[in-house]
Formats: C-alpha cells, structure tokens, sequence
C-alpha cells in the first residue's frame, strides 16, 4: 500500500516539475532564462519520476539503473547549460530586455569573436 503511494507520489511529483519545465521552456524571453528552467526544474523532474520507477519494481537491477540514470543527469545537465549558454553568448545572442546585469561582459571573461 504505502509502496503504491509513494510511487504515485514521485511519478505526480515528477510529471509537474516536467511540465513546469516545458511551460517555462515556452514563455521565458530568451535562451539563457529558458535554459535555466529546462536543467533546474527537467533534472528534478527526470529523477523525481526516475525514483518513482525505482520503488514501483523495487529490484537491484532497476535501483542500479535508476540511480545511474540520476547520476547522469545531475552531472551532464548543468554542464551541457553552461556550453550552449556560452556559445549562444559568443555568437551574439541578445541578452533579455529587463537583464539589468551581464557578468561575463563585466568581468571580461568571454571576448566575443567577429
């Protein structure tokens, strides 16, 4: 019973984050912010439903796999944001209207090449 919950716990909890994600992938203004939604709010959203999974079948091949499968997210997903965010800074991509701050232009580290 209560293995029952918890699995539809996860897999509701995971299905609304990943939801949230493709709304925000939607309606954010540019690629840096939209960025930020699909990683932050899809890896949770892709562990949350990965651990539902997890205690639904409740075996060590499925646990191994699963926690393989969040592994990989957490350390491929912030890395794969942080080099589409800056090839889309070094190409030119505008920053959004409102950004009051651009810290990579500030600091000097990235110098756009023409």
């Amino acid at each position: 019973m209560i293995r029952e919950i918890l699995t539809c716990f996860f897999l509701l909890l995971g299905s609304v984050l990943s939801l949230i994600a493709a709304v925000g992938v939607l309606r954010m203004p540019d690629v840096f912010i939209r960025m930020h939604a699909a990683t932050k709010v899809g890896t949770v959203g892709v562990s949350s439903i990965t651990i539902g999974v997890m205690i639904h079948f409740g075996t060590l091949t499925v646990t191994s796999r699963g926690v393989l499968v969040i592994a990989f997210f957490l350390l491929t997903a912030p890395v794969a944001a942080h080099m589409i965010a800056r090839a889309a800074y070094r190409s030119g991509v505008s920053l959004w209207l409102l950004t009051r701050i651009d810290e990579w232009k500030t600091h000097g580290e990235i110098e756009k090449e023409d």
